[in-house]
């Protein structure tokens, strides 16, 4: 039997099964009809997207069977995964769609849904839309006619919006002046928002691969390939440089000697930051079965207990709140402060290591290093949850 859900969404090569417009248009008319029998209040839901060329069609086929059901649709253009989760919550919609395939090439894309807190669709809502929109779509007395019929309705104001959500999880009282930056925006859908959002802190950007063109998003560059953003910081004596997917929500950094940092390292510096400021609740952090022996024993010789998720971001999530933790995360930069958004989110993960680094005094290169001599001088790693064996990565 076809099957549309993942361990992350629908994804597929685009205008093959299951990313067609046909499939598209059912999956719209399942996910309002679905959750507008669970949801009270307003009747619309949030439509976003990457910069694929695929986006297109797959927009219009999710906004056909969206208001086909009587819900208004608000389409909102490129913005980053994790902005459309924000939005969907702020806006007081009932759900979120963003067409990405995250990290993947060009011709591959996707569908993931976000309920109305901005949180991923447990699997019993996904099978329902599955069941819905593989088995014949919604009955036909479900279909409104005449005046019930949705509108579509595209929302201009959504970069604004996400621009200062962003900015308000950086320290009050603080700034970026004097900070150089190198951003890499993977000819994603950060490309307009990013830039904006460090320059409006007082932070001098250069910016490379921010050219969509519909066909180069991942291609030779983001968090995938750093070797352009190495070199890019070294040339322009930057302090830093960002590296993000072609959806927004992982983040890869390189410190100001050209040296690439994990998410891995991200993850060390940040947990041992909030544990120093009192925010890291019950002193644990969730981990994920990539997560290296390195951040493990950091982890454990600053006291604070890893906790491992299954494989996936929703997993991830899960995990995070069955424990109540306040950070997680995995090597490839799908980092969540739990306490700030709903999903993994690369900008707000950018400031939050940006925030470490002038907290500190330190330069990057100095902070990475750290986790890495206590990790080397701390016990083997014990991991609560799903049991885990470590693999000797010396060489």
């Amino acid at each position: 039997m076809d099957k549309l859900f993942g361990t992350n969404g629908i994804r597929g090569i685009a205008n093959a099964f299951p990313m067609t417009a046909s499939t598209a248009m059912a999956v719209g008319c399942a996910v309002a009809h679905v959750l507008r029998r669970d949801h009270t209040g307003l009747n619309r839901v949030l439509i976003g997207k990457d910069t694929r060329l695929s986006g297109y069609m797959l927009e219009n086929a999710l906004t056909a069977g969206v208001c086909s059901m009587g819900v208004d649709a608000f389409v909102t253009g490129p913005v980053p995964t994790p902005g459309i989760a924000y939005l969907t919550r702020t806006m007081r919609c009932m759900a979120g769609l963003v067409i990405t395939a995250s990290d993947a090439p060009f011709n591959e894309n996707g569908i993931l849904i976000f309920d109305s807190q901005g949180c991923a669709l447990g699997p019993e809502v996904e099978a329902e839309i599955e069941s819905l929109a593989l088995g014949g779509g919604v009955p036909a007395e479900a279909l409104p006619t005449g005046p019930a019929i949705g509108r579509a309705k595209r929302i201009d104001d959504v970069k604004g919006r996400y621009i200062e959500f962003c900015k308000g999880t950086y320290p009050a009282g603080t700034n970026l002046a004097g900070v150089r930056i190198v951003l890499d925006c993977a000819n994603g859908s950060t490309y307009r928002i990013a830039p904006d959002v460090f320059r409006e802190l007082g932070a001098t950007v250069t910016m490379i691969h921010s050219s969509p063109n519909g066909l180069n998003i991942n291609r030779n560059c983001g968090t995938l390939f750093t070797g352009d953003l190495r070199k890019a910081v070294v040339e322009n004596k930057a302090d830093i440089g960002l590296s993000f997917d072609g959806d927004g929500d992982r983040l890869l950094a390189v410190d100001e000697t050209g040296r690439e940092l994990s998410g891995d390292m991200i993850l060390g510096i940040c947990a041992r930051h909030l544990k120093c400021l009192g925010r890291l609740r019950g002193c644990k952090v969730v981990v994920t079965p990539d997560s290296g022996p390195e951040l493990l024993r950091c982890l454990q010789v600053n006291g604070i207990e890893p906790v491992m998720a299954e494989p996936g971001a929703r997993s991830l999530v899960e995990r995070m709140k069955a424990v109540d933790a306040a950070l997680g995360g995995d090597p490839s930069g799908h980092i969540v402060f739990r306490d700030l958004e709903t999903t993994g989110d690369g900008i707000v993960t950018a400031l939050q290591l940006l925030s470490v680094r002038e907290v500190s005094g330190l330069p990057l290169s100095k902070l990475a290093p750290a986790i890495q001599q206590q990790a080397t001088t701390a016990p083997d790693a014990f991991v609560s949850g799903i049991p885990l064996h470590l693999k000797d990565t010396s060489p």
